[in-house]
């Protein structure tokens, strides 16, 4: 069966492929939005939780930063470079899966207190929890995509070279 390469990097160097690039984000930003829940529902917006889910956005946002910066240059541009593409079914997975970069940075950065100065703790929790679903959704569209077998969209009109 051909993969994606999403699939591929996850397959590759069994288990720790899986970890590195989605165990671990993904419990960061799962952790996040469970935490988060707790703490607009009970309106808790000081204390140890939310000490804890700043430290996991941070940790997130920084270490979700370092796949991107190490895929990007790596699979991405070399992929894109060398038509290496496994149909465009490759391109989404691997494409949303990068754009994570995109809600996790500034949630990290939000914490750091490095945006969002001049908001209010309300307002700034509700970026919170949307950058944070943001990345749940991308995250999740490339699992999905990421498992599709491009074989089977290989042969759709318009594919050809890719």
């Amino acid at each position: 069966m051909n993969m994606t390469h999403y699939m591929s990097l996850l397959a590759d160097n069994q288990p720790w492929n899986l970890i590195l690039f989605m165990a671990i984000p993904v419990i960061f930003a799962e952790t996040i939005t469970v935490t988060e829940f707790v703490i607009l529902f009970g309106k808790h917006l000081h204390g140890r939780l939310r000490a804890f889910n700043r430290v996991c956005s941070i940790l997130a946002g920084l270490y979700f930063t370092g796949i991107f910066l190490y895929l990007f240059p790596t699979a991405f541009v070399p992929l894109t470079m060398n038509g290496e593409w496994h149909t465009w079914v490759d391109v989404v997975a691997v494409g949303f899966y990068l754009s994570g970069v995109v809600f996790l940075l500034p949630l990290a950065l939000l914490d750091l207190g490095l945006i969002g100065r001049k908001r209010s703790e309300e307002s700034r929790m509700k970026l919170h929890f949307t950058l944070v679903s943001g990345f749940l959704v991308v995250a999740h569209i490339a699992m999905i995509f990421g498992m599709v077998n491009p074989e089977i969209v290989g042969g759709m009109p318009g594919m050809h070279g890719m």
